[in-house]
Formats: C-alpha cells, sequence, structure tokens
C-alpha cells in the first residue's frame, strides 16, 4: 500500500470513529429529521478529511520521490546524484544522511580510481626495466649475470609496492588485524635505530631517543611506521645532521615524535604528505624508491590504534612528524 493510501486510511479511520460514536448517539437521542442533518455533515466531514489526507500526502510524496529519483540514479553509477533537501524535519534528515552516504561514495571510488592509476604507473617502470633486460638476453646483448643485481631489485620494488598495496586495500576494507600486547616502546625504538644504524653511519647523520613509555600495540604495524618516519628523516637530513626519536608521555597516551635538521617540509606540506602517492618532498622521490605510500599506510596504521599522526617543521630547523599512541593504565 503506497504512503498516500495509508494516509487516507488513516484519516478516514481518525473521522469516522467519532462520527460513528456521534451518529449511534444521535440515532438514540435526536429527532429523525435532526440526525439526517448530522448525517449529512458527518458525510462531508469524512470527504474533507480524505481530500485533506490525499493533498497531505502529495506533499509528503514529493521529496519522496526526489529521494526515490536520487536514489536510482546513484544505484545506476551516477555518484553526483543528491536528493533536495526539503519537506518535513524528518525527510530533510533522510535526505541529509542520504546525500552525506553519496558523497562518500564518490569519495571512495575517486580514491579507488586515482590508486589504480597510480599503481598502475609505478608498475609499469620496473616492468619496462625487466622486460628490456629479458629482451636483452634473448638477443645474446648481454649475459645473465650482468642482470641479476638488476633484476632482483626490480623485483623487490614489485614485491614491496604489491605488498604495500595489500596493506592500503585492508586499512581501507577495515579488514586490518592488529594483535595487540604491552610493549615497552624503548626497546622497539631502540630496534629501528639499530637498523638504520648503517644507512645512517654512511651519510653521515646521528641517531638519537629519549625517553620511555609501555604501550598497548601491535608491534610489528608500528615498527613500520616509525622505520617509514626515520628512513625518511634520515634520507632528508644532511651529511653531519641528527635524527632523533622523543617518546612525550600524556594522561592517556604518548606522543611519538621523529625530529630531523633537515631543511624542514615545503608550505603545503603538512597537509598533503598523508596522501597515497603524493612524493613533493625529497623523501618520497622515485629516486628513494618510494611509491609514495608509506606515509599514507603510516597513517592508516595509527589510526587503526585509534591514534593521530601529524607534520609540522620545527622551530630551530628541520621537520617533526609526530604520532600518538595509547599507553597503559
Amino acid at each position: 500500500m503506497s504512503v498516500r493510501a495509508q494516509l487516507a486510511a488513516l484519516a478516514l479511520v481518525a473521522v469516522c470513529v467519532p462520527v460513528g460514536a456521534i451518529l449511534a448517539s444521535g440515532v438514540v437521542m435526536l429527532k429523525p429529521h435532526e440526525f439526517t442533518v448530522i448525517l449529512v455533515v458527518a458525510g462531508i466531514s469524512v470527504l474533507v478529511a480524505l481530500a485533506g489526507a490525499l493533498a497531505l500526502g502529495r506533499l509528503i510524496l514529493r521529496p519522496l520521490a526526489s529521494l526515490r529519483s536520487a536514489s536510482t540514479s546513484l544505484a545506476g553509477g551516477d555518484l553526483t546524484a543528491r536528493a533536495p533537501e526539503h519537506g518535513p524535519r524528518e525527510l530533510r534528515e533522510l535526505s541529509s544522511s542520504f546525500n552525506e552516504m553519496a558523497a562518500s561514495l564518490e569519495k571512495l571510488f575517486d580514491a579507488r580510481r586515482e590508486l589504480v592509476a597510480w599503481a598502475s604507473h609505478d608498475l609499469r617502470t620496473p616492468l619496462a626495466s625487466l622486460r628490456a633486460m629479458i629482451e636483452a638476453l634473448e638477443d645474446d646483448l648481454a649475459e645473465p649475470g650482468e642482470y641479476l643485481e638488476a633484476i632482483r631489485t626490480q623485483t623487490d620494488i614489485l614485491s614491496g609496492l604489491v605488498d604495500d598495496l595489500i596493506e592500503l586495500a585492508r586499512i581501507d576494507a577495515g579488514a586490518l588485524t592488529l594483535e595487540l600486547r604491552e610493549t615497552t616502546l624503548e626497546d622497539l625504538v631502540a630496534r629501528c635505530l639499530s637498523s638504520l644504524d648503517a644507512e645512517a653511519r654512511a651519510r653521515g647523520v646521528e641517531l638519537a631517543s629519549r625517553g620511555e613509555a609501555v604501550v598497548r600495540i601491535a608491534p610489528d604495524k608500528v615498527e613500520r611506521v616509525l622505520m617509514n618516519l626515520l628512513a625518511n628523516a634520515v634520507r632528508h637530513s644532511p651529511p653531519q645532521g641528527a635524527v632523533s626519536v622523543v617518546l612525550e608521555p600524556d594522561t592517556d597516551h604518548v606522543v611519538v615524535a621523529v625530529e630531523d635538521t633537515g631543511n624542514g617540509l615545503a608550505p603545503d606540506a603538512p597537509e598533503r604528505m598523508f596522501d597515497r602517492f603524493w612524493r613533493d618532498d625529497d623523501s618520497r622521490t622515485r629516486a628513494s624508491g618510494g611509491a609514495g605510500l608509506g606515509l599514507a599506510i603510516a597513517r592508516g596504521l595509527v589510526q587503526a590504534h585509534g591514534g593521530t599522526i601529524w607534520a609540522e617543521n620545527r622551530k630551530g630547523g628541520g621537520a617533526r612528524v609526530s604520532f600518538t599512541l595509547p599507553l597503559v593504565r
């Protein structure tokens, strides 16, 4: 049954019940000619009620029809479809919720299209290199040993990109599994600094850390975040520079900050550096082997722990990238 028919039936019941009671009383208490007058008035009242219900139904159905049209367009693939927000308060709220959902879907599909486009672009370069080396070997233009190291490097790049895309897909789908346990954060920081010690020495960069905290985290995920931030900081620091990890416990969380003594961030970098495939700063160029997914994944992993991540320039020069983790109470 349509909404209009339901409103008409409701109006009919609302009018007929009291009118029926009045007519029943009139049969007992009134004379025949007086009862006839009441009967006519009752019939007119019923007709007016039905007309009012139909008019009200038309008024209510108009925004509902617009909402149905917008939902049909959205289901048909038109992600720009929006419902007009007018009519009764409940319908305005329903239209507003629909429009928010449609905007979220449009943003999600735009992100997926961008991800596919950039991933295809980044996959093409190592694949082209591998194809060129294979063709050279097939044409006896080189010995296999000459390209062995280059093939391994390009394969590692492809493998890393595929792993990053899988991790990003898990984050987007909310399917990321976190095996949380109490961890001494300074030990995790020490492992990360030890892993980067050789590269830092080669670049003449000093590594240091200070602070301590006990947190409840998935250590492998946080280690990945910290390794990404430290690697960027080391590559961004000049010779004789320094990179530090600072732990600053607060009431219910700890701030983990990675500081460097480089040239700092460009004006738009703090807002954009966690976007996927963004490479406008020196630490996210193809020359360093990055696909521009590391910081986007870091943001997703931090948010999965209930934390936030942000970047800023230090007053004394250089950059500072910070994120929060929950403390063990």
